[in-house]
């Protein structure tokens, strides 16, 4: 559908950022400054860290939310406030902050009262919370300059069930029209009951949208496919309603980064950036999970959902924040002065490796940033480009990036001096949805990013691609456009890294290397009409020191070995979504389902069968999506091997590197249990489902009995078949027993 606007800027802001009005910003020790001085720093002023130094913005920003946590919001404060009448309440001497053991007091108290819903009735008057959301508000109008600075009515509803985070960041688009109070997690901590709260908001014509953050320290929380919270199963009325209220989530913050993880992209160069791995609160015996933690492959298990069952609850634009409580934030590596008062405030404090509550300040990173493309600096525009996910986040500099996907773009169109409104009038922009057309013709995406003026050149767009067949699903990283002369390997189709001009014991770098500009059209070179897809952008920097690097030479030390000594800041767009026609997916061969497999009188293995199939004894097993052949040991002593991994063929979803694995011979766990082969990868268990047809079935096998198998993050698809030892390996294996039809997926 053609744009009406390509003349849309970007307005670069701020989503997620507490002042001394949050309970725990009070407790790290913010004492001082409150949401006002929030918009005074993102507006270029100068205003004071917790502990008392200057500290002022490198860039100004365009907007802001100030999201406090709507939970005990400001009472920590106003209960060390001699003049404020909460003061003199007698609950308010328990909230007096003197110290240490005051601060981790407190942090118990009003922490563990969030995660086990209990709230403190005194605590929860309206005549507190309605007070302080008022002033809130209040200050958001005052910093108010439409056309200027945007400043919004927003809130952080702060849901932390056992400990996994939950968070969203509420923005409302009129603070002329919101509620008395905000709804709090105190009230429920499922996201469920708050898009209720929301729909029940907009009806009440309250415009509003969530924006869910941290998804790396979920444990597995924030996206799920089979149960919501509330343990009842996920279907097209929940998809609608989370996509209906949460259009975007964070990217990147000060606690780390959510685009994906090293083991769940083990092919992508550039997924072990900055990895926390880390649960608030730092649970004893609680371990991080990766299923369930991470937007890549939350996009990629909503097409896989879209494709089995009709619906994509994840279709989510992404942003930058902060998650600074200290009302001031820190973008830049050269400007990093922590993320929590007193506790990471000094040098010394965050190159000591001082933990609190189980972090490590080492792990922190400079804040993320949120681009919006809109027409004008106003509430109702950036709210709506908000809305329609036309949106970008960086790593903290100022890249400018714009993503197009269209049928019919030239292979020239970048380089019009009109290309812009080319690209509007001939395709969508990040957020959209690029509706099928009939034929094989493959989209064409146009990319274009600009550096930071004050920050590092550039090294490489690329397109991070995800796609889906048989409930399988699949991710691809393409180097679009890149810095310099430099040439795709032959075989792999990588571009080489830029190198790096990076002096470590100087902390310095130089841009002599990478690009101040990129801009160009890539085309998808694998692409089938009859998969789900989803494409983004994202933007790489040339290396430069990481900000422990830059303090380390500031007190004379060794850079800390905890963490890399460099880093590539970068930016990523929301996704571009691809949907097959129901036609297309008719046309196109599909692979046995369980129901399948029932209706031609499959029976399903019981614990007994399984041990006599597996324990001890090796299979060979054929994925029937990819074509690809692979040997599996299973021990005795409840340790699996996958062997013979072929490494041209993609790997689905949450199996981690199996390549690696084979090559070094590095065992998982299995046990067989409930008539199920559970394995695990990244905390979290998987499940295979073995099914034996007699004599062989009807396009599953031509003689002999055959097991087939399912795996229970394959929505309902039987992907996986025992097959004879095959006669030798290569790009097609010899064996009578294998269906024919079946190629190599991509």
């Amino acid at each position: 559908m053609a744009q009406s606007a390509p003349e849309r800027k970007a307005f670069f802001g701020e989503t997620h950022v507490h002042t001394s009005w949050s309970f725990d910003a009070y407790i790290f020790g913010n004492h001082v400054t409150g949401p006002a001085d929030a918009y005074k720093y993102a507006k270029g002023e100068t205003i004071k860290h917790p502990l008392g130094y200057d500290i002022k913005i490198t860039t100004p920003l365009d907007w802001m939310g100030v999201t406090d946590h709507s939970e005990y919001a400001g009472v920590v404060r106003l209960s060390n406030d001699p003049s404020s009448p909460i003061s003199k309440l007698p609950i308010a001497d328990k909230l007096k902050v003197r110290d240490a053991a005051d601060i981790q007091r407190l942090y118990l108290w009003l922490g563990t009262s969030m995660i086990k819903e209990k709230p403190i009735e005194a605590l929860v008057q309206p005549e507190i919370s309605d007070t302080v959301w008022k002033a809130n508000n209040a200050a958001a109008d005052a910093a108010n300059e439409p056309g200027k600075f945007t400043a919004f009515c927003s809130y952080e509803w702060t849901s932390n069930p056992d400990y996994r985070n939950m968070h969203r960041n509420i923005f409302f688009k009129d603070c002329a029209k919101v509620p008395n109070h905000p709804f709090s997690s105190l009230e429920s901590q499922a996201p469920e009951d708050l898009w209720n709260w929301m729909d029940g908001q907009r009806k009440a014509g309250n415009e509003l949208l969530a924006i869910s953050h941290n998804a790396n320290l979920s444990g597995g929380l924030m996206y799920p496919t089979e149960v919501d919270f509330k343990g009842r199963p996920i279907d097209q009325a929940w998809a609608e309603s989370r996509n209906r209220n949460e259009h975007l989530t964070e990217i990147k913050q000060i606690k780390g980064a959510s685009e994906t993880h090293p083991l769940l992209s083990p092919n992508d160069e550039f997924a072990n950036y900055e990895i926390l791995n880390y649960l608030l609160g730092d649970p004893q015996g609680q371990f991080i999970t990766i299923g369930g933690s991470y937007i890549r492959q939350a996009l990629k298990d909503g097409i896989a959902m879209q494709e089995a069952r009709g619906y994509n609850p994840f279709k989510t634009g992404v942003v930058g924040g902060s998650d600074s409580h200290n009302t001031a934030v820190p973008y830049r590596q050269e400007n990093f002065f922590g993320g929590h008062a007193r506790l990471d405030g000094t040098v010394k404090e965050r190159m000591g490796g001082h933990n609190f509550a189980g972090l490590d300040v080492r792990f922190e990173n400079p804040a993320g940033l949120t681009g919006l493309w809109a027409e004008e600096n106003t509430r109702e525009s950036l709210f709506e480009a908000m809305k329609r996910k036309e949106t970008f986040a960086t790593s903290g500099p100022r890249i400018t990036l714009r993503f197009f996907g269209g049928w019919d773009y030239a292979a020239d169109a970048a380089e019009r001096s009109n290309w812009v409104e080319v690209a509007y009038a001939g395709g969508v922009p990040m957020g959209g949805d690029l509706q099928p057309r009939a034929g094989e013709k493959a989209p064409t995406f146009m990319v274009w990013a600009v550096k930071d003026p004050t920050s590092s050149n550039l090294d490489r767009i690329q397109v991070v691609k995800g796609w889906s067949k048989n409930g399988q699903s699949f991710e691809k990283v393409y180097d679009a456009v890149w810095a310099g002369d430099r040439a795709p390997d032959a075989v792999t189709g990588k571009v080489p890294p830029i190198g790096s001009t990076v002096n470590i014991a100087d902390a310095s770098y130089t841009d002599t290397i990478g690009a101040v500009e990129l801009k160009g059209t890539w085309t998808d070179p694998d692409f089938d009409p009859a998969d789900d897809a989803f494409y983004y952008a994202r933007v790489i920097a040339i290396p430069t020191p990481r900000w422990t690097t830059i303090q380390a030479k500031e007190l004379g030390v060794p850079p800390p070995e905890v963490v890399p000594a460099t880093v590539q800041e970068r930016a990523w767009s929301s996704p571009i979504w691809y949907t097959p026609t129901n036609e297309m997916r008719v046309a196109a061969q599909k692979g046995p389902t369980e129901a399948d497999l029932k209706e031609q009188g499959a029976v399903m293995l019981d614990e007994a069968a399984l041990k006599d199939l597996l324990v001890g004894k090796y299979t060979w097993i054929r994925n029937h999506v990819t074509g690809g052949v692979f040997k599996v040991q299973w021990g005795e002593n409840g340790q699996m091997l996958v062997m013979n991994v072929d490494p041209r063929i993609p790997q689905p979803s949450e199996v981690g590197d199996v390549v690696r694995a084979s090559y070094l011979g590095d065992p998982g766990d299995y046990s067989i249990r409930n008539g199920k082969v559970a394995t695990w990868f990244g905390n979290r268990e998987y499940e295979f489902t073995v099914y034996k047809l007699e004599g062989g079935a009807k396009d599953l096998l031509t003689k002999g009995d055959t097991y087939v198998a399912a795996r229970s993050n394959e929505f309902g698809y039987a992907n996986y078949e025992f097959v004879p030892t095959p006669i030798f390996l290569g790009t097609e294996v010899k064996d009578a027993t294998v269906p024919t039809g079946a190629s190599a997926q991509q």
